[in-house]
């Protein structure tokens, strides 16, 4: 079990899409803190369930989705009619996250004990603010799942003039 946090960048889901960053903590001795750049497609508007690249095959997209209690509706239409799922109402939000590069040195492409080459099957429940997730790549164990819970985080402002 490592600790991950999300930092959520831009959320647009009139274009389905969001995008931040995924840290995890403890993963290699290399990188003690691990943190990527992911774009999200949502389910819904634009996208449906079938993935159809990242090498998943229509099979895999079930055996993942499946995963989630709320698929359990969508099951039959994996191909989704657009009008069933609007992610800006429904109490489940599906999404695939894909983790393009390493932050803050984008040129690393490959780290010993970790791998940003899949992607994830996001299900975020509005009610509870609860993330729950499945990482698919081919050459990596099946089914390392995610979950993630809303922290509310109490800051405040530093300013430091030169």
């Amino acid at each position: 079990s490592y600790d991950v946090e999300v930092e959520l960048q831009d959320v647009d889901l009139d274009r389905s899409f969001l995008c931040g960053y995924l840290k995890i903590s403890g993963l290699t001795d290399e990188f003690p803190v691990l943190t990527t750049f992911f774009e999200a497609e949502v389910v819904g508007l634009q996208h449906s369930f079938i993935t159809g690249k990242w090498d998943a095959n229509e099979q895999t997209d079930r055996e993942h989705w499946g995963k989630f209690n709320a698929f359990s509706r969508f099951a039959n239409d994996l191909r989704l009619v657009r009008t069933q799922l609007d992610p800006a109402r429904s109490d489940h939000v599906f999404m695939r996250w894909k983790e393009h590069f390493l932050v803050p040195d984008h040129r690393i492409v490959s780290i010993a004990g970790a791998s940003f080459a899949g992607f994830y099957y996001i299900c975020y429940k509005r009610e509870t603010a609860a993330i729950e997730g499945y990482y698919f790549h081919q050459s990596s164990e099946m089914f390392q799942s995610l979950r993630m819970h809303h922290v509310t985080q109490h800051s405040s402002a530093e300013f430091k003039f030169r």
